[in-house]
């Protein structure tokens, strides 16, 4: 760890950035955008690197709005064969580095019928059904307790700065919550009609080891889903990570607005 901070802070001299933002599959343009230095992954001393389509793998800093930002061009999941100790590792260098508000997004495949591909999703909450959990293992101490509290993981201020956001942009936003399966794999239609009937409204591989980590750690955090597929059983046709990036792609420009408008109320 302290190989990965001084690494970069040797990158980026005095930036000290106080947001952090997961930018999910297909999203990450708002790094091309907004990017006063960028760090490539596999330069990053002692840092994966990303290996799915649709996330490029760099760390970008960038003042936006006169606010400091860091944003993770591409995730690190489970899926790929990563512990959950090196999935969430960014957000503990995230942290390190001072940021206090984390905004994490994903693509996420629609599980609440009457959500519409590329819509976006405000999560209200989580439901960790990956079969471990990130937190497994000896407790460091100097970042969180052994037992941390998830009664607010997705913390409320956060959530409503995001309402107010698309409210003042004429931008429809779904609420609701979010279910975490390992993958690679989509859901079958059973599935899907489990996790329905456990109240989830949309489905995806990702955010919630890093939700609960920056939880643990006292961060701040709010999730956004872009709703890039109806999940089987709901869609009437297969489902691909081309339709995911397809209607990532279409939501994109709502994406952006939402969370620069976001990142200037914080």
């Amino acid at each position: 760890m302290q190989r990965t901070i001084d690494y970069i802070k040797d990158k980026i001299k005095d930036f000290k950035p106080e947001i952090g933002i997961v930018l999910g599959s297909g999203l990450g343009e708002l790094a091309d955008e907004y990017g006063d230095i960028r760090i490539a992954y596999k330069d990053i001393p002692d840092f994966p690197v990303s290996t799915v389509a649709g996330h490029n793998g760099n760390l970008v800093f960038a003042d936006i709005n006169g606010k400091k930002v860091v944003m993770m061009q591409g995730r690190f999941h489970f899926y790929e064969g990563h512990s959950m100790a090196t999935v969430t590792y960014p957000i503990k260098v995230m942290k390190k580095l001072g940021v206090e508000n984390l905004i994490l997004t994903n693509a996420a495949g629609g599980v609440n019928p009457y959500f519409k591909p590329s819509s976006l999703m405000i999560i209200k909450d989580h439901i960790n059904f990956m079969g471990t959990n990130p937190l497994i293992g000896p407790n460091d101490d100097s970042l969180g307790v052994r037992f941390p509290d998830m009664s607010e993981v997705y913390t409320k201020s956060l959530r409503k700065i995001a309402y107010t956001s698309a409210e003042k942009l004429n931008i429809p936003v779904e609420r609701g919550v979010y279910i975490a399966l390992t993958g690679p794999t989509y859901e079958t239609p059973a599935e899907v009609n489990m996790v329905r009937t456990l109240g989830a409204d949309a489905v995806g591989m990702s955010t919630v080891p890093e939700a609960i980590v920056a939880s643990w750690m006292g961060m701040k955090v709010l999730g956004i889903s872009c709703i890039c597929n109806s999940a089987a059983g709901i869609s009437t046709v297969g489902l691909s990570h081309e339709e995911v990036l397809e209607n990532a792609e279409k939501a994109k420009g709502n994406f952006k607005k939402l969370v620069l408008e976001i990142i200037n109320r914080l």
